[in-house]
C-alpha cells in the first residue's frame, strides 16, 4: 500500500532519470580537471619530489587511487547519458567495484598522511628515507584491505539478463534485515569513522603542540605546515566523504522494505546520487591540497620551474639520442 501511494506521489522513471542528469553532469565537471590534475601530480611526485619524509609515498598512492577513479568515469557518463550498459555484466560490476576501491583507498591514503605528518612533528629523527619500505609495506597492507572490504558491493549484486542495466540499478540479492544492518555498519564504521577519528586525532595534536612553550621559530614553522596538511584532509573527509557516510545507510532504509514515509523516501533517493558525486569529487580537491601544503609541489609547479625542468628533459633526451649514435658509428 505504502508503495503504491509513494510510486503514485514520485514515479520510479522520475528518480530514475533524475539520478541520471545528476550523475551526467557531475562527473563530465570533475573528468577533465580531476584527470589533468592527478596525472600532472603524479608526474611531479615521480620526476622532482625526492623528500619521503612528508608522507610522499602516500601522496602517490593517493594520486593513483584518484586517477583510476577519473578513468572510470567515462563508462558511468555513457551509461547515464544513454540509459543503456551495452559493454557486458563484467565489464559493469568491474567499474562498479572500482568506484568504491578508489574511495576506500582515497579515505585510507588521507588517514595514512596525517597519521605520517604528525609522526614527524614528535618524533622528527625516527623515520629517515631507509625506512620508506614501511610506507611502501602500509600501502601494499591498504592496498589489499580495500580491496577485499569492498568486494560485498558488486557480489551482492545480480545479473539482470536482458536489461541492459548497470551500477547501482542492478537488482541486490535476497538479504535480512539484520544481514544488511551488519554490513552497511560494519562498512560505516571501518570505511568512514574510524580513519575520521584518526585524521581528527592527529589534527588536533598537532594543534596542541603549536602552543608548546618551548618550541623554536623553525620547530613552529615545520608544525605549521603540518597543521595546514592534516587540515586539509579533515577538510576534504567533511566536505566528500562525510555526506555519503551520512546518507548511506539512509539509502539502505529507504530502499529496503521497511515502512518509511514517502516524503522521507524521495528525499534520501533525491539527495543520495549528490552525495555519491561528492564523494568522487575528492580526486579534484587533492591535487589543490597538493599545491597548497606542499612546499615541494608548488615550487616545482611555478613559472620559473616548469620551463626549466622541461629544458633539462629535453638535454637528457638529447645527450641520450647523441650518445645512442656514437655508439652506433663506433660499431660500424
Amino acid at each position: 500500500m505504502n508503495k503504491s501511494i509513494c510510486e503514485n506521489e514520485t514515479t520510479p522513471e522520475a528518480i530514475r532519470d533524475y539520478q541520471h542528469y545528476t550523475y551526467a553532469i557531475i562527473y563530465t565537471v570533475i573528468l577533465v580537471p580531476g584527470l589533468i590534475s592527478n596525472v600532472l601530480a603524479l608526474w611531479v611526485f615521480h620526476a622532482y619530489v625526492k623528500e619521503t619524509k612528508k608522507a610522499v609515498i602516500f601522496m602517490i598512492n593517493l594520486a593513483i587511487a584518484d586517477l583510476l577513479q577519473v578513468l572510470s568515469l567515462p563508462w558511468r557518463i555513457y551509461y547515464y547519458l544513454n540509459k543503456s550498459w551495452p559493454f557486458g555484466h563484467p565489464l559493469c560490476m568491474f567499474c562498479f567495484y572500482l568506484k568504491y576501491v578508489n574511495m576506500y583507498a582515497s579515505i585510507y591514503f588521507l588517514a595514512c598522511i596525517s597519521v605520517r605528518r604528525c609522526q614527524l612533528i614528535f618524533y622528527p629523527l625516527h623515520y629517515n628515507a631507509t625506512k620508506r619500505w614501511r610506507d611502501r609495506s602500509w600501502c601494499a597492507v591498504g592496498w589489499f584491505i580495500v580491496c577485499i572490504g569492498c568486494l560485498p558491493f558488486p557480489l551482492l549484486r545480480k545479473n539482470s539478463s536482458g536489461e541492459r542495466i548497470c551500477f547501482s540499478e542492478l537488482p541486490m540479492v535476497s538479504l535480512s534485515m539484520a544481514s544488511g544492518v551488519t554490513l552497511v555498519s560494519i562498512a560505516e564504521i571501518t570505511g568512514f569513522l574510524l580513519p575520521i577519528g584518526v585524521v581528527l586525532t592527529c589534527t588536533w595534536l598537532t594543534a596542541a603542540s603549536l602552543r608548546e612553550k618551548n618550541c623554536i621559530l623553525q620547530d613552529a614553522g615545520e608544525k605549521r605546515k603540518a597543521l595546514k596538511m592534516v587540515l586539509s584532509c579533515a577538510c576534504v573527509f567533511l566536505i566528500c566523504f562525510m555526506p555519503y557516510h551520512i546518507t548511506f545507510p539512509l539509502d539502505f532504509l529507504a530502499k529496503s522494505n521497511t515502512n518509511v514515509s514517502c516524503t522521507f523516501k524521495n528525499a534520501i533517493l533525491r539527495s543520495h546520487p549528490i552525495t555519491l558525486c561528492l564523494a568522487s569529487f575528492n580526486s579534484c580537491l587533492d591535487p589543490v591540497m597538493y599545491y597548497f601544503t606542499t612546499d615541494e609541489f608548488k615550487r616545482r609547479l611555478s613559472r620559473p620551474e616548469l620551463p626549466e625542468s622541461f629544458h633539462l628533459h629535453r638535454r637528457i633526451s638529447s645527450m641520450t639520442t647523441e650518445a645512442t649514435a656514437l655508439q652506433s658509428e663506433q660499431k660500424e
